[in-house]
């Protein structure tokens, strides 16, 4: 009953009991409720005396099942976010989480805390470990492009979209000079209108390479893209901004479905941001 009213937006103990109450003859349908709706310190009480790290385990391989329901590949954002004005040992102190968002079903399947001595590049595998991905789509920023991630990914039975900027530099240098020498590039244009804004994209996609250098280091590695967009502002005194992106992929696919793949991510991730 907890785990229901929270998703519905409870956020304290009397929330819980209130939503709770408010929908007793729907949970009696399902629950045994002999002696009706537990009150606010009784859900208090139970909830507090739960081993949380057990919890949060068996939580997240329920949620994760759940990826499994649309009957079509899930994709799955993983990006990190700092929490602001959080509070460790009484003090305000910055967490940062890293976090799994499942595109269609609109929902966190989990999240870790990033290791004040660490980072983002080792806290990504150990949120893999415990997530249920197989037939889904892995996305992630540049940050997560990284040759022991992308095993992991394959290890669970999943693919994955990568971007990829200048923190590998060989890589990025040869997927430039890819796209500059390629005769066989694979497009796909999209326009978005709203908010007082037009942007175009420009989905280019290579699964043929003739530039690309180690490329068995990259487990599965099969195709790369680039993203070219402009948005073009109607009030603004800078009135056209323009973005190049390169991705690496595990997907043989078509440009309009990698559109939609790295559309997904950044909508998504700003939605979180949010």
């Amino acid at each position: 009953m907890a785990i229901i009213a929270v998703i519905c937006v409870a956020d304290s103990w009397n929330d819980i009991q209130e939503y709770c109450l408010a929908k007793g003859e729907w949970l009696s349908k399902f629950l045994k409720l002999q002696n009706g709706i537990p009150s606010h310190d009784t859900f208090n009480r139970v909830v507090s005396s739960i081993d949380s790290q057990s919890f949060e385990k068996y939580f997240i391989e329920w949620v994760s099942t759940l990826i499994t329901l649309t009957g079509q590949k899930e994709i799955i954002n993983i990006d990190g976010k700092t929490i602001r004005g959080a509070k460790q040992h009484g003090k305000k102190s910055p967490i940062h989480m890293v976090s799994a968002w499942a595109c269609e079903n609109n929902l966190v399947l989990g999240q870790i805390k990033v290791n004040e001595k660490s980072n983002e590049i080792t806290t990504i595998p150990e949120l893999l470990e415990i997530l249920s991905l197989e037939n889904s789509i892995i996305t992630i920023d540049a940050m997560g492009c990284q040759k022991e991630i992308v095993s992991k990914i394959i290890e669970q039975k999943a693919d994955y979209g990568l971007a990829v900027k200048e923190n590998q530099a060989q890589l990025f240098e040869n997927i430039e000079d890819e796209f500059r020498f390629s005769n066989e590039i694979k497009t796909s244009q999209d326009v978005d209108c709203g908010h007082g804004r037009i942007e175009t994209r420009k989905c280019s996609v290579i699964s043929n390479f003739m530039h690309i250098e180690n490329q068995n280091k990259w487990k599965n590695f099969r195709t790369i893209i680039r993203i070219e967009s402009t948005r073009e502002f109607k009030n603004r005194d800078k009135p056209q901004e323009n973005a190049v992106r390169y991705y690496i992929a595990s997907l043989n696919a078509k440009a309009a479905e990698f559109q939609h793949i790295i559309r997904s991510h950044w909508s998504k991730i700003n939605y979180i941001g949010h």
